[in-house]
């Protein structure tokens, strides 16, 4: 596949960490591989079974379960519907929609926002936000992977009693715009949870997977509209044959099916209040038992015209009655539902492609369940029909498991997973010199290996400094972390050969380890940003810009620094490195098919 727009490369990826990826998948891992779709607001778990994808239900034969986790005053831990269904007596002990707080950091102007809406107390701990909960008579504070790990372990526990069997493997799914922090915040809550996590795929590429759309022939470009319960997102995915290459992602991580709830129960509140007088604002329970029926309701529509919100004593004796139809369901959303469409054409614009270059369409979310977003989405199109086979909830597990089988062994299936970085990975060498070891859009998994060597005579200790980003001097660039080289054997300056190497594995994580040839000594760095701000898109646009508007600078600057370099007057310290020239001895890149 080619890419013709040139500013693809940047916009695939500006949202989320990982680098071009070309990850291949074969067989080797023992039975059973279960999937499972960690969403925000429900989880759902599937597997591979004679040749059949199979989605795990509860004990209760629900195939969906709430990603919701609560803490009883008897010191009980519930989880799924029973933690959800005693929500409105025990709000503040009751945690959901943490898949919002994982991964980020306290100042993240998101968890800002989400702190502020929830029932429950999240506090500021090691700059990141930790849930305090009151269980039993103690209180207790969680990390949100903690509460992850509570539901990953429920799905666990049900896929074991539903084959028999132990379960310790599992692909799991995030959103395409999750960055580092956040993959690897997942995949820790799945160790917590006792999983072995082979693989953290995008959602909408799970979505592809379920339909199997790398059985098409030719190239194919795919579009995946995800508007679930919390969240909306839209991914264009290039398919040439098992080879699947993100192309493009956007959307609103505040449009969903809770905002369509919203707008309804709004409506019915109203309603109310002309019959009866009374503000049912006034009283929070009456308000979740509304919201409860509100949801049962727009389900409904999606199959039938009208139906009727009936509760028994919604507020003291008095009972409530309403007849909500699809046609003021739509009346109240229509601005909303077309707003999709707005990120519709801003993926594709990102992709360089127009609406007659995408060959597919899949639809996921319990939202994309509405009649009126179907049609909308299909007139988009010009009349091509999304695929509807799968349940749009159920979609995405289908997918992970589908990877999880091909993993597993099932079948003869290789597929091929793509994606790209947004900036070059590199380390400051003497006098501040971004030396660039894994460029932009490079293939993962991938290591690569440069050689450096010291800077004065008798240095036994260089410290190794991590950036990334284009510009010739790190000042310009993102600082990644840094850490010592120490024990290198003394010898003149330049004589001493360090081997740097980059290595980026299949789950998108950075490694770095700088090791003296000499000595054999070595020390690494794992590359996360539990502390630290991830750059936004707008800054990592902005550092691709600056990269050609500053180019003849950066250039002129180089040519500055050789002749200093020359001449010995350039800036060193005792524990600067700088790069060793090229000799036939000196080690090769080795980039690496598969980690």
């Amino acid at each position: 596949m080619q890419i013709t727009c040139t500013h693809v490369a940047l916009l695939l990826l500006t949202t989320c960490w990982h680098v071009q990826a070309c990850i291949g998948v074969r067989n080797g891992i023992q039975e059973p591989v279960i999937g499972i779709d960690l969403g925000t607001t429900f989880t759902c778990v599937g597997v591979v079974r004679n040749d059949l994808v199979e989605i795990i239900p509860d004990q209760q034969g629900n195939r969906i379960t709430p990603s919701y986790v609560a803490f009883t005053p008897d010191g009980e831990t519930l989880i799924g519907d029973a933690a959800k269904n005693q929500m409105t007596n025990n709000p503040e002990n009751t945690i959901f929609d943490v898949k919002r707080l994982i991964g980020r950091t306290w100042d993240d102007p998101f968890v800002q926002r989400d702190i502020k809406r929830f029932p429950f107390k999240v506090i500021h701990k090691e700059n990141k936000p930790y849930v305090e909960v009151r269980v039993g008579s103690e209180d207790k504070v969680f990390a949100p992977e903690e509460i992850s790990a509570m539901v990953l372990s429920k799905m666990k526990e049900m896929a074991e009693k539903y084959l028999g069997e132990n379960v310790t493997n599992a692909v799991v799914t995030v959103p395409a715009y999750f960055n580092d922090a956040q993959r690897t915040a997942t995949k820790d809550a799945g160790t917590i949870a006792g999983l072995n996590v082979l693989r953290i795929i995008n959602e909408p590429t799970a979505a592809a997977f379920a339909y199997r759309l790398d059985k098409l022939e030719g190239e194919k470009n795919v579009l995946v509209f995800d508007l679930g319960v919390g969240t909306f997102d839209v991914s264009v995915i290039a398919i040439d044959h098992s080879v699947f290459e993100v192309m493009a992602t956007s959307g609103d991580a505040y449009i969903g099916g809770q905002d369509i709830d919203q707008r309804l129960t709004d409506y019915l509140i109203k309603q109310y209040k002309k019959r009866t007088g009374q503000n049912l604002r006034e009283d929070s329970g009456a308000i979740q038992k509304l919201r409860r029926e509100v949801r049962k309701a727009k389900r409904a529509l999606s199959s039938q015209h009208e139906t009727r919100v009936e509760i028994e004593s919604l507020v003291g004796s008095h009972d409530f009655s309403e007849v909500l139809t699809r046609a003021k369901l739509e009346e109240l959303n229509m601005d909303l539902f077309k707003s999709t469409l707005n990120y519709v054409q801003s993926a594709l614009d990102d992709a360089c492609l127009n609406r007659t270059d995408i060959n597919e369409i899949v639809l996921v979310g319990e939202s994309s369940e509405i009649p009126k977003i179907q049609q909308l989405v299909k007139e988009f199109f010009d009349g091509k029909e999304p695929n509807r086979g799968i349940n749009p909830e159920e979609v995405v597990a289908y997918g992970a498991a589908v990877q999880g089988g091909v993993i597993a062994g099932n079948g003869d299936d290789y597929i091929t997973l793509c994606d790209f970085s947004p900036l070059s990975l590199g380390i400051e060498t003497t006098g501040g010199v971004m030396s660039k070891i894994i460029p932009r859009n490079s293939f993962i998994p991938i290591r690569k290996t440069e050689q450096f060597t010291t800077t004065e005579y008798d240095q036994d200790e260089v410290t190794i400094r991590v950036f990334e980003g284009e510009r010739a001097m790190t000042k310009n660039n993102f600082f990644l972390g840094q850490f010592d080289l120490t024990g290198i054997q003394t010898a003149p300056s330049g004589v001493p050969q360090i081997n740097v190497t980059i290595e980026i594995d299949v789950n998108d994580i950075v490694y770095v380890t700088a090791e003296d040839i000499g000595t054999g000594n070595k020390n690494s760095i794992v590359i996360t940003y539990d502390n630290k701000e991830r750059p936004s898109n707008e800054y990592i646009e902005k550092m691709i810009h600056d990269a050609e508007e500053f180019a003849e600078e950066d250039k002129k600057m180089m040519e500055k620094m050789e002749v200093e370099s020359r001449a010995g007057d350039i800036w060193t310290n005792k524990k600067a490195v700088r790069r060793k020239p090229i000799t036939s001895g000196d080690p090769e890149n080795v980039p690496r098919d598969e980690l």
